[in-house]
C-alpha cells in the first residue's frame, strides 16, 4: 500500500492503495468519482476514459502508481461555474446518447479531439473515436454532437 496526492479535477486528493490497483478503481471507490465507467477491463470499449494532462486515456489500464504529477479530469471536472462544455451541450442537443453508460468516455475523448484538432474532419472524428463502444448505436448522432461542437453551434 501506498499514499498518493492525486491531481483530479483541480484539486489534489490523497489516497491509500496499492500502486498496481489502477485509477479506475482508485476513482470509482476510493474517491467516489463514478462517472467513469467500467466496461471491459481492458482499455477497448473506452467506458473509463479520462484526460490525462489533456489526453483522452484509459484509466482501467493506468495503475494509480503510474500517474505521478498528471492532471487528470473525469467527466465530474468538465464543467465549469455550473456551465457544460460545448461537447457536453452538443451531446445534449444531439440526443447523442441513449442508456449514457459511454457517455462519459465520449465526451471525454471528443474534448481531447477538439483541444488537438478543433475543426476535424469526419476522418478525423472516426480516428481519434475508434475504440469508445456505445452498445446503443448511437454513433450517427455522436458524429453530429462532435461535429456541432467543432463548429460552435451549442446554444
Amino acid at each position: 500500500m501506498g499514499e498518493f496526492v492525486l491531481h483530479i479535477n483541480d484539486s489534489h486528493l490523497r489516497v491509500t492503495a496499492a500502486p498496481e490497483e489502477s485509477l479506475l478503481s482508485v476513482l470509482r471507490d476510493h474517491l467516489k468519482l463514478t462517472g467513469t465507467h467500467y466496461g471491459c477491463g481492458e482499455g477497448q470499449c473506452g467506458a473509463c476514459t479520462v484526460l490525462l494532462d489533456g489526453v483522452a486515456s484509459r484509466s482501467c489500464l493506468m495503475p494509480v502508481g503510474g500517474v505521478g504529477d498528471t492532471h487528470i479530469v473525469t467527466i465530474e471536472g468538465l464543467e465549469q461555474n455550473g456551465r457544460l462544455t460545448p461537447v457536453q451541450q452538443a451531446f445534449l442537443d444531439e440526443g447523442a446518447f441513449q442508456c449514457g453508460y459511454c457517455t462519459s468516455g465520449m465526451v471525454l475523448s471528443a474534448v481531447s479531439l477538439l483541444r488537438q484538432t478543433p475543426h476535424p474532419t469526419d476522418q478525423q472524428i472516426f480516428a481519434s473515436m475508434n475504440g469508445n463502444i456505445c452498445r446503443c448505436g448511437t454513433y450517427p448522432r455522436i458524429l453530429a454532437a462532435i461535429r456541432r461542437a467543432a463548429n460552435g453551434a451549442t446554444q
